[in-house]
């Protein structure tokens, strides 16, 4: 019959390279004593987590060079659990939880072990060709009750494959040989990882396991006083970071000797394999890490006459940067992907985002007004399922802030949780044999917001943010990450400065000048109320009726008579015409064009991630890696995430003009676009018919009659005065006369008659 022979090489058994212990072991000559087992000696098992990933992708570490060994190697200490990883600014690596780490240390990882078997030495005689001879080999005890659904699940259900002779003295367990166990979870794991990985976890969970302490800042987990025999050893939870745990393997304690080439910490080199059992195995399980990824996008609504076709698409119209008019209405879209789930130890237990809109925007309301849809592909076309709030899979709350910013949070409840981590939906094909649940999937979430009609907008450069962070957390909740985004809504205004040629500014003659807008662009007549506290027009709404336009008339703003200032108008061709102009003033000759253009501002770069202290690994330089398919870190398209400010510029009637900054917002640059007209007096063309030329001329009518009675009154007042002179000087001759001839005493009286 074949002879077994008891392999206790750990990398057969999936598990990656060895690392620091407080104890070394150092090499000696082969004695007695360490060759064979004291059954009554305890054992201890130290874990070191390295974040394997990052350290392959930095050029540090090449693990198919290495050889696992069961024991500490002082090289791999020195690489991976330095002070320092490379590209890092600080003695301490900060992690995406907002723990710290030496190096590429992982913290905050769980295992749990379990003793499954006895460590028994079995005997019997065999014949080869007439000759008798005895067989004797190293065997596992596993009793037939207890580990039922451990063999069953690596495929050694019924005692399949287990040394029958072995059992044929033992009614109570089934015994097998290393190779065998070792060789069967292998292929289960190859051919369904993701269900052999639940079940062992469960198994372990639910049959007395032990959980050793999370690891700390250097990856370390330790745990002493174990009795010999076989172990079971399962993850059970993990920090975020962690998108995959390690396979179940099994542990003996103690292991016979592997020699990897390694050095003890003094640098000699260790030459003991095959010739010790050691008690204190070092195991360096291998993790894989990464982050999910969050993007904010937004576009104006198609029926508010949105540049988009009004499609699913992702890329239609959705940038991070969009105008609108007040009034409008606009789509926003959240996209993440999720992270990787390859057990119940990787279950996501926490996936909320809090979405803050700026306070010039409002929410649209509604039980249905926010879905959550879930795609295979990062380019969300092939969609698994659509959620509903009323499908009780997450909640929706909102709150108004102190400063007028509104909040709305976006949670999972325990039954979308449970879909997200468990749902068998999600695979179709081999990689539901790696991944369980919607791991990897993309979630896009959806919602619409209302631009104010008011003065809580900003208007110009500065925009109105929305932002929005992602907190997630696995299985170990006390570990979690944040990732943060935003996008911008811009607006911007009009100020007409009405004045008159003469310098007459009687508000009355304002009240007769009216304006209406078109946005050419759009192809839509402006509708706009005063607010007549302000002193300040702002769009309500549109529409594609003339008629229904809002004809506007300066009103006195700041002081100032003679203002049209209109806020809530996007970076379009707007053409307003003067409709009515004050009486005795001409109108002008041609519409007036006013275009607003906006652009990003290369020189003013969104530093949004700048704020984001726990999503460290979003915004690390070290992990921009190409996209590629393996839904692991180096997936993650960093750059996607980052945008510029925008600035805008504006031009009347083709003309560069410099904008204005918003006097209500002295921080926004570049909000209003300004012009001046100017009304000049008509000319007077008498028998026009014009009431004004008509009072011309009546006037000068009256003037002439009034002129020519006055020249005739003179006239006549003349003649009468001549001839009171000559009568006068008739009548004082014939008196002279009298006084001459009559006598002396009556002279005085004819004088004075």
């Amino acid at each position: 019959m074949a002879k077994s022979k008891l392999i206790s090489r750990i990398g057969a058994l999936a598990l990656a390279a060895a690392l620091a212990c407080t104890s070394l072991i150092s090499a000696s000559a082969a004695t007695i004593d360490k060759a064979t087992i004291d059954m009554d000696a305890k054992a201890q098992l130290s874990i070191y987590k390295y974040d394997f990933t990052n350290a392959k992708k930095d050029g540090v570490w090449d693990e198919d060079s290495y050889v696992s060994t069961g024991q500490y190697d002082a090289k791999v200490n020195e690489v991976l659990g330095g002070t320092t990883r490379t590209g890092a600014n600080s003695a301490s690596s900060a992690l995406g939880n907002g723990q710290a780490s030496n190096g590429y240390a992982i913290k905050g990882v769980e295992y749990t072990y379990l003793k499954i078997a006895d460590i028994t030495q079995f005997t019997e005689s065999e014949k080869d060709g007439g000759r008798t001879d005895s067989h004797i080999e190293v065997l596992y005890a596993i009793n037939k009750v207890k580990g039922a659904d451990m063999l069953a699940a690596i495929g050694l259900a019924d005692g399949k494959n287990s040394y029958e002779n072995a059992n044929a003295l033992d009614a109570n367990n089934w015994y097998y040989q290393s190779d065998v166990l070792s060789a069967a979870l292998k292929a289960a794991l190859e051919a369904n990882s993701t269900t052999v990985k639940n079940s062992l976890e469960a198994y372990v969970k639910n049959n007395g396991g032990t959980a050793m302490p999370e690891t700390n800042e250097d990856g370390y987990s330790n745990v002493t006083g174990l009795p010999v025999g076989l172990y079971l050893l399962v993850e059970t939870r993990t920090p975020e970071m962690v998108t995959g745990t390690t396979n179940p393997c099994f542990v003996s304690l103690p292991m016979t000797t592997v020699d990897g080439g390694m050095a003890d910490g003094s640098g000699n080199q260790i030459t003991t394999g095959g010739q010790d059992w050691n008690y204190n195995v070092v195991l360096y399980p291998k993790n894989e890490t990464g982050i999910v990824t969050l993007e904010k996008t937004v576009r104006e609504a198609a029926k508010d006459t949105g540049i988009n076709n009004a499609s699913d698409v992702i890329t239609d119209g959705f940038t991070h940067n969009a105008t609108a008019s007040a009034g409008d209405t606009v789509e926003y879209q959240i996209i993440s992907t999720l992270p990787t789930i390859t057990s119940a130890a990787t279950n996501i237990s926490a996936y909320t985002f809090q979405d803050v809109l700026a306070r010039g925007l409002s929410y649209v309301g509604g039980t249905n007004s926010v879905t959550l849809e879930f795609f295979t592909d990062a380019n969300c076309t092939n969609k698994v399922t659509t959620w509903k709030q009323s499908d009780g899979k997450f909640k929706v709350t909102r709150e108004e802030n102190n400063d007028g910013t509104h909040t709305m949070t976006i949670s999972m409840t325990d039954d979308g949780l449970a879909e997200i981590n468990t749902a068998n939906t999600a695979y179709d094909n081999d990689n539901g044999k790696l991944y369980a649940g919607y791991s990897n999937y993309t979630l896009r979430i959806r919602y619409d917001a209302k631009l104010n009609s008011d003065e809580s907008l900003v208007y110009g450069d500065n925009g109105n943010k929305n932002e929005v962070v992602l907190t997630w957390k696995r299985t170990n909740d006390t570990y979690y990450d944040t990732l943060i985004d935003d996008a911008h809504i811009y607006t911007y205004a009009t100020n007409i400065t009405k004045t008159f040629s003469d310098g007459k500014e009687e508000q009355t003659m304002f009240d007769n000048v009216l304006f209406k807008a078109q946005n050419a662009s759009d192809g839509y007549y402006v509708i706009a109320q005063l607010n007549e506290d302000e002193g300040i027009w702002y769009v309500t709404g549109h529409t594609d009726k003339e008629a229904s336009a809002t004809a506007m008339h300066p009103v006195e703003w700041n002081g100032k008579k003679g203002q049209i200032i209109l806020k809530g108008v996007e970076d379009d061709q707007y053409i307003w015409t003067e409709l009515e102009t004050a009486n005795g003033y001409t109108l002008l000759k041609n519409n007036i064009d006013v275009t607003i253009t906006s652009v990003d501002d290369a020189n003013r770069p969104c530093d949004i991630y700048s704020k984001d202290t726990l999503g460290v690994i979003q915004n690390d330089p070290r992990y921009n890696f190409p996209n590629n398919e393996d839904y692991k870190l180096a997936n993650i398209p960093q750059k996607q995430l980052a945008h510029n400010y925008q600035t805008a510029s504006a031009t009347v009637d083709g003309n560069d003009v410099t904008m204005l900054d918003d006097e209500m917002d002295t921080d926004s640059t570049n909000a209003i676009a300004p012009l001046t007209v100017v009304n000049t007096r008509v000319f007077i063309t008498p028998m026009t018919g014009d009431r004004g030329t008509q009072a011309l001329a009546i006037g000068g009518v009256l003037v002439f009659c009034l002129g020519t009675s006055a020249f005739i009154f003179f006239l006549v007042f003349k003649r009468r005065k001549e001839q009171e002179d000559k009568y006068t000087k008739i009548l004082n001759k014939e008196k002279l006369k009298k006084v001459k001839t009559c006598p002396k005493s009556e002279r005085t009286k004819v004088r004075r008659s």
